[in-house]
């Protein structure tokens, strides 16, 4: 199968369901949320195929820059798709879906080196895994975050006029922000100590950047957590914090690779 036909149904499918659901958001309108999660399952399950060609080469597996941002994409909108079944989080896919498309659409127009990880090792495997898991549950807690501090703003200022249709409570939403920011959290956690243990070069030149910016992010999300225990932090303060966290860790991963993978190529 060429990756143009996976990656053009993939894109066109999550064109859909942004082009349904942001007007909808936008005018305060409710969205059907079968037909949104059908949009949203159908895009995903192309993209498996388009990251399927995007990865795999007869030299190893290619985690090249654009390859890896739509991994990254594909695997936070399964965990939204998935939340979404028992959780009112469907409200995500107005932030994250256009990104995953222009993702698919990079990955597959990409003409930058490839970056092949021939050590696939059970230990190394699983540090991958869980530190792409723990960037996307943190991703999902960013946007939750967002739009928690604009339903807040819109409640403040006295207009809060059709927010019940299109988000929940906002003690709901503030749960959920912190119940993605526990599960990234100890997903970051158990990265970090894989890579620890089973890394060797964790501290390597080419991995410093990455290995302290990411130690950084988990110590402010560790004082998120706690200022959530003992202050009850939430809305603007939770946001900072966790936009904070989220910049830190994008910066730790995305910025030492776009780096390694394009500027120095």
């Amino acid at each position: 199968m060429n990756i143009i036909i996976p990656s053009t149904i993939a894109i066109a499918l999550y064109i859909f369901a942004a082009g349904y659901q942001i007007p909808a958001l936008l005018h305060s309108r409710p969205v059907k949320k079968p037909l949104l999660q059908l949009l949203a399952f159908g895009g995903a399950l192309a993209q498996t195929f388009s990251i399927y060609f995007t990865l795999h080469t007869p030299q190893g597996i290619n985690l090249s820059f654009f390859n890896v941002g739509s991994l990254i994409s594909w695997s936070i909108i399964l965990v939204v798709l998935v939340s979404s079944l028992k959780k009112p989080v469907e409200s995500l896919f107005a932030g994250l879906i256009p990104v995953a498309a222009l993702c698919v659409l990079l990955a597959t127009i990409s003409t930058t080196p490839e970056a092949i990880l021939k050590n696939t090792q059970a230990p190394t495997i699983i540090h991958i895994l869980l530190s792409i898991t723990a960037y996307s549950l943190l991703t999902i807690a960013t946007v939750q975050a967002l739009l928690l501090s604009y339903q807040e703003h819109r409640i403040k200022s006295k207009h809060p006029k059709g927010l019940g249709r299109i988000f929940p409570p906002l003690q709901t939403m503030d749960l959920l922000l912190f119940e993605f920011i526990w599960a990234g959290m100890l997903l970051l956690t158990l990265s970090l100590a894989t890579g620890l243990i089973y890394i060797q070069d964790f501290f390597a030149q080419h991995l410093v950047h990455k290995t302290v910016l990411s130690i950084f992010a988990w110590l402010v999300y560790a004082v998120l957590l706690w200022g959530r225990h003992q202050w009850g932090w939430r809305g603007y303060t939770a946001a900072r914090w966790t936009l904070t966290g989220f910049l830190l860790l994008m910066l730790s991963y995305f910025g030492s690779k776009f780096v390694l993978d394009l500027l120095l190529q």
